[in-house]
């Protein structure tokens, strides 16, 4: 399915500085997304809300914001210009919705909401309200993931065989809104899968096809615990991942295969500013390694700021959010 791409908004030229707002205040606002954000030079954060205003404001005291809110439509009369929506994944939807009609640019946490029909709604009024909408998948912004799409790009691979990402932790079910499907959506797959489905569509293109199983290996809960999927591209090959919150040792890596030779990256997935390490093996020339250590939250930042700053649209889109969804769907209708 085909969504209209939008108009660009238009920002006036003069704007140096991206004023943020962020809405849910859970863990990972907290301590990895906002000391990430303090690293960026022309964005400055503004405005907290959460539905509990002592938390609001404790961020907003931590984090040298100007204003707190427990009131989403107050909140959004503040004067911000881009909006993160970190709150639980069942609020996605009408926080981006209602961010859209204010006329806020939007970075919104992956999954983009509970269900494609909501998702394809969510892209739609920002089109229509000529608003930008980018999801965290911070993945595809490590150096080593652009090169390994550069490799691909160039042909230097040959025809592209089989692509592969796996993301496998130890999460046993507690009181985490992720083991609540009323506000989740799902379990790994939804929370994990998604993030290997996006790097999945990066490197290989479009998928024509989706198999596989959903289901709980280890752990009971509402949400499942694993999932694995084989899909078909669009174009040529095919890919496959597996996800799951079951395992305390895995070897998390994405390797590609080609024609005339095969990369891997290693040590990434599932990591937090650890030397990864990206081996390309092709035909008739040495094996070589790369090793780079980089936060991929601050790139993916980097990128959204110079994008709007611009008035650009994001490398990463609601449209890729989308996509994704209805993929993840297709497999769960297969595991009913």
């Amino acid at each position: 399915m085909k969504l209209p791409e939008g108009k660009k908004i238009r920002i006036p030229k003069r704007i140096k500085k991206l004023r943020w707002g962020v809405a849910g205040c859970g863990h990972f606002l907290e301590n990895t997304f906002l000391p990430t954000f303090q690293q960026l030079k022309r964005s400055k954060l503004v405005s907290v809300f959460s539905n509990d205003l002592e938390r609001a404001n404790f961020i907003s005291n931590h984090f040298l914001a100007e204003e707190a809110f427990d009131n989403f439509d107050e909140f959004l009369k503040s004067d911000f210009n881009v909006i993160y929506i970190s709150s639980v994944n069942s609020d996605h939807y009408k926080q981006v919705i209602k961010a859209a009609e204010a006329g806020k640019n939007i970075l919104c946490e992956k999954p983009l909401a509970l269900t494609s029909a909501q998702a394809e709604e969510m892209v739609r009024v920002c089109n229509e309200h000529n608003v930008f909408l980018s999801v965290n998948y911070v993945y595809r912004f490590h150096p080593l993931v652009v090169k390994a799409k550069e490799i691909i790009e160039k042909q230097m691979l040959g025809r592209i065989i089989s692509i592969s990402a796996n993301f496998n932790i130890d999460f046993a079910p507690n009181d985490n809104f992720r083991f609540n499907k009323q506000l989740s959506g799902g379990g790994a797959l939804r929370d994990l899968g998604t993030h290997m489905i996006d790097l999945l569509r990066f490197f290989g293109g479009e998928i024509s096809e989706i198999k596989g199983f959903v289901d709980n290996v280890i752990y009971t809960s509402e949400v499942d615990d694993s999932a694995v999927a084989v899909i078909k591209y669009e174009r040529s090959g095919f890919g496959s991942f597996n996800v799951s919150y079951n395992s305390k040792k895995a070897f998390n890596r994405i390797e590609i295969t080609g024609y005339k030779g095969s990369i891997s990256v290693e040590n990434l997935i599932g990591k937090k500013q650890v030397h990864s390490k990206l081996i390309i093996d092709l035909e008739g020339e040495a094996r070589k390694a790369f090793r780079k250590r980089a936060n991929k939250q601050l790139y993916l930042l980097k990128s959204i700021q110079r994008s709007y700053l611009k008035n650009q649209k994001p490398l990463v889109t609601g449209y890729d959010g989308f996509i994704n969804l209805k993929l993840m769907e297709e497999l769960e209708k297969q595991c009913q």
